[in-house]
């Protein structure tokens, strides 16, 4: 080995704190980036306090309005009319706490890319250069992904099952939405569908330790689409077919750039080990 290589994989080598990191160095760092992580979901939450009327009203409720005055509208009702018999609070403490969960939420959406970060500095030292170069990215594409996938739930998929949820009205049943209920069902298919929104970054860090390959993918793409759709079943709160498709198409849209991905990985690993090899 020459010595610019002997240099270059010195350099290479994982950061080292005092020479060795113990057992209780290690869980001392973790204790220290769960407390750093705890204190920006605070702060998330903190922010999230100060916009809940907003979230609620402008955010939160607005899909469901909407829907809710364009079919009152073809039925010849007014929405202020339609409001109170849609939207309902059926418990004493029910207020307080969809205001609670509301704040709890919008913080963690706000801290999450902080809380990646203190995960990244937590694993970063025991990483060599290279990884280093790469995993820093990867926090700032899962970030990303994330809120990729909460702005398509919240945009496309939500319009799209409220509208066929309210097409299915009755002139002698009122339809009565309990806050919390209504809550649960947007958190539900929102967060669902950032963090499914997540598969392009976990198959390019899987790729890129060398677990999957482009082929293995394409082999397995029959087995990934009934599996997709399994899973939208179960993600989405409806059963209407609907929702699960609304769901399933982007994910299997996802999961063919992820093909991409991987075989992009792949194609950088191997120019890097290029030189190493001549």
């Amino acid at each position: 080995m020459s010595e610019t290589e002997e240099h270059k994989s010195q350099n290479d080598a994982p950061e080292e704190v005092e020479g060795h990191m113990g057992f209780f160095e290690h869980l001392e760092e973790l204790r220290k980036r769960i407390v750093w992580a705890v204190v920006w979901l605070l702060v998330g939450c903190a922010a999230g306090w100060f916009m809940k009327d907003f979230v609620v009203d402008d955010v939160l409720f607005r899909p469901l309005l909407e829907i809710v005055s364009r079919h009152s509208e073809s039925v010849g009702e007014e929405l202020s009319n339609q409001q109170n018999a849609v939207l309902q609070n059926l418990s004493p403490m029910g207020v307080p706490f969809f205001y609670f969960k509301i704040v709890l939420v919008v913080g963690f959406v706000l801290a999450f890319p902080m809380i990646l970060y203190q995960l990244w500095l937590f694993v970063g030292p025991g990483l060599y250069d290279s990884e280093r170069s790469w995993a820093g990215k990867i926090t700032v594409f899962t970030s990303i992904c994330f809120l990729t996938g909460i702005a398509f739930a919240y945009f496309a998929m939500m319009p799209l099952m409220l509208n066929f949820a309210f097409s299915w009205e009755a002139p002698n049943i009122q339809t009565v939405i309990e806050i919390n209920e209504y809550f649960s069902f947007m958190i539900t298919i929102v967060l669902s569908a950032g963090l499914v929104f997540e598969l392009p970054m976990i198959i390019m860090v899987l790729a890129r330790v060398g677990l999957v390959t482009p082929e293995f993918l394409r082999k397995y793409r029959r087995h990934a689409i009934v599996l997709i759709l399994i899973i939208a079943a179960i993600l989405t709160p409806t059963p209407d077919p609907v929702g699960q498709l609304t769901f399933g198409i982007p994910v299997m849209l996802l999961y063919e750039l992820s093909i991409i991905i991987a075989k992009f990985v792949r194609k950088k690993a191997q120019e890097a080990d290029q030189p190493a090899v001549s």
